[in-house]
């Protein structure tokens, strides 16, 4: 088992949703990676936290096995995002944005977790995503995400991360904002050509498109859900899967290994979005995901 190293916000969110509402709820992209992750492999955390940040929070990773060595505390509150959905679950309207600790965020990795497999950058900024990439010595599978505000004000930097890693996983909007594509079938060999050697382009709830300069293009639908109450965290959660399953494998990633952690990504978020923060993915078993795998086969099978 190999050890996945994350670098991404831990933060506080407060959601509105058709649902209903949740204040102070447990979120950031450290989270729900992690908590995905951990399922499968041996996680290591690089974020910050402030000091009003629960003990039983920090204790929620520490049970399933997260390394928090990483995990800094600093002086002042946690990062926290207030959001809400209206209408398309898809897209979050935000409200509120206060960074707090998360402003002044250096990410400097431990010794320990230098040596790390498979990396992912969450999204961070860009030029702290090329530190991160500085630090760490010889990962054998890097991925990244990155969000419309760097696309818009940091574009180029953008692009620089993307020539030094092996695989991308952003939304539709995003993948077209990057390339000025109409839609992500055309977009997605356009993010190849810039880099990296796969791209995962996140859909909701119709699932994802991945294109790979060696095979071309896999996509599926998503696990259909009759309920979704709060879709916060669902692509963070995916990527959890996603590089969970990878660093589980033995072998160096192929394509057939990211086609099937695209599946176990899609069926990790799935369960996300059926409870508001981390509720649903927190209580989360292998046994849980077998169950949906099976429904979600025949879902995709003729």
């Amino acid at each position: 088992m190999s050890e996945i190293l994350v670098v991404g916000s831990v933060a506080y969110d407060s959601i509105t949703t058709p649902s209903g509402k949740a204040e102070r709820a447990l979120g950031g992209s450290a989270n729900y990676f992690s908590l995905a992750a951990s399922l499968f492999s041996k996680v290591r955390v690089v974020g910050v936290v402030g000091e009003d940040y629960d003990q039983q929070d920090i204790d929620l990773l520490k049970n399933r096995g997260v390394d928090l060595e990483g995990l800094s505390k600093a002086p002042g509150k946690t990062f926290h995002w207030e959001g809400s959905y209206e209408g398309d679950l898809n897209e979050a309207k935000t409200l509120k944005t206060d960074l707090n600790v998360f402003e002044h965020f250096n990410p400097q990795l431990p010794e320990s977790y230098k040596n790390s497999s498979f990396v992912f950058l969450a999204n961070i900024a860009p030029e702290l995503q090329l530190q991160v990439l500085e630090q760490v010595k010889a990962p054998k599978f890097v991925g990244m995400d990155s969000m419309n505000l760097w696309l818009t004000i940091k574009k180029e930097k953008v692009i620089e991360v993307l020539k030094k890693v092996d695989l991308v996983l952003i939304n539709e909007g995003e993948a077209k904002m990057l390339t000025g594509a109409a839609n992500a079938i055309a977009a997605a060999p356009l993010i190849t050509d810039m880099g990296p050697r796969a791209v995962v382009i996140k859909r909701g709830e119709y699932g994802f498109a991945m294109y790979s300069r060696e095979q071309g293009y896999f996509i599926l639908p998503a696990m259909p859900i009759r309920t979704v109450i709060d879709p916060t965290g669902a692509g963070d959660t995916f990527a959890g899967g996603f590089f969970g399953y990878l660093a589980a494998q033995k072998e160096v990633p192929t394509v057939a290994h990211m086609k099937q952690a695209c599946i176990m990504g899609s069926i990790m978020a799935s369960h996300t979005i059926q409870d508001f923060s981390v509720r649903a993915l927190a209580k989360v078993t292998l046994n849980d995901l077998e169950a949906r795998l099976a429904e979600y086969r025949k879902v995709i099978t003729i």
